[in-house]
């Protein structure tokens, strides 16, 4: 049995019922990017997409009518976040009681003078910021006196960015590695983020080069399926989000069609070899290029061309597989800010020869793990509902 589920990186289908706590009520991701840029996304369609409560629907963007093969719903996010951490950790089983630390003032000075002391030099911006404006601001000064560029967001994450010519990789990820030993207990943020850049100004962000540095996670599904024996494959940021606790396997990424393309190839190889267990992959882009530079038209560029590719990922999935296709959180390209935002996550459920199933609104992102545990045969006595007979 193989389950493969990939996260379509803040695709997110509609406010919480608790968005005003976070300054989110009316932003919906979706509906924004398809009434700013109307794009056909015909095969998330033929999925269900059409079908979710709340989600608008048109001839020219996301059909209502089209015929629907799998299960499609949305889910709600109990955890207190609306972070890549919270949302990937809850979909495993982990749901927080409190929200992971932020520093909307920047860091405080007993972190900030551990971290230059690790350095060896000083430090640029330390507050919340753009990551394209940050560079663009500070970048020049780093540039002159090498000292690296601090900045945070709305979300729990201490982030450094770096002149690939003036930091190589190699030492921006040492520093990283020391800020994540600083930033514990009561200064532990959900990640440590390498954000290297290129080129002359006004620079150039290296995507492919970003890395991130987590907080261990308790017990997840991962290493529930993990102790069974079987694979646990984490492609593109999803072994960085959760420590690289519980796989059997890493892949890296550099962009959205590369994760597709390589989920797509070891999928092919799991079912050629027999193998069981769970690919697990992020798709970054949605959220780094187009959610936080508030970009709908590049966002609705890059819906459609997974929409095209889509067709390649259901093909891969063997006859009694499963595929989970589902978002962490939103980030409506449109909304105020360049944050994440508080919104349902998106399910969408494809088995071969299945039709079509509304499995509804879940009560949270954990009864995705819930479910692969349940399908591959993995002791799970955490939190969330499992929908697997809902598709069998």
């Amino acid at each position: 049995m193989l389950v493969t589920i990939v996260v379509l990186d803040s695709v997110g289908m509609g406010e919480l019922a608790d968005a005003a706590n976070f300054s989110d009520a009316g932003a919906h991701t979706i509906n924004h990017i398809m009434e700013k840029s109307p794009t056909p996304l015909p095969n998330l369609s033929g999925l269900g997409l059409g079908r979710l409560k709340g989600v608008n629907t048109s001839d020219t963007t996301i059909s209502g009518t089209a015929r629907v093969a799998g299960g499609y719903g949305r889910m709600r996010e109990v955890s207190p976040g609306k972070d890549t951490s919270t949302g990937h950790w809850e979909f495993m089983g982990v749901q927080l009681e409190h929200p992971f630390q932020i520093f909307p003032d920047g860091f405080p000075p007993e972190v900030m003078e551990k971290f230059d002391a690790a350095t060896g030099r000083g430090h640029l911006c330390n507050k919340p910021y753009s990551g394209t404006e940050v560079i663009k601001d500070y970048g020049p000064e780093h540039v002159k006196t090498g000292n690296p560029i601090v900045y945070t967001s709305g979300d729990s994450v201490f982030q450094i960015a770096a002149h690939e010519d003036v930091v190589p990789l190699e030492q921006l990820y040492q520093w990283c590695q020391a800020a994540r030993d600083i930033l514990q207990g009561q200064y532990a943020v959900a990640r440590v983020i390498a954000r290297p850049f290129k080129g002359e100004f006004p620079f150039e962000r290296v995507n492919e080069h970003r890395k991130d540095y987590s907080l261990e996670p308790p017990r997840t599904v991962l290493n529930a399926v993990k102790d069974t024996g079987q694979q646990v494959v984490g492609i593109g940021k999803i072994p960085d989000i959760f420590a690289h606790q519980g796989f059997t396997e890493e892949i890296h990424t550099d962009n959205n069609l590369d994760g597709v393309q390589k989920t797509v190839a070891r999928m092919r190889k799991a079912a050629q070899s027999g193998e069981s267990g769970l690919i697990f992959t992020n798709l970054v882009d949605f959220d780094a290029k187009f959610g936080h530079r508030r970009d709908p038209a590049g966002y609705a560029g890059s819906l459609a061309e997974f929409d095209r590719v889509l067709p390649d990922l259901l093909a891969a999935v063997p006859q009694d597989g499963l595929l989970l296709i589902i978002s962490d959180h939103g980030n409506d390209p449109t909304w105020h800010g360049t944050d994440h935002t508080r919104e349902h996550g998106l399910l969408l459920a494809y088995r071969p020869g299945v039709g079509e199933i509304d499995l509804g609104d879940r009560e949270t992102f954990a009864d995705v793990g819930a479910t692969v545990a349940d399908a591959l045969g993995a002791t799970w006595e955490g939190p969330g509902e499992s929908f697997w007979k809902h598709l069998n």
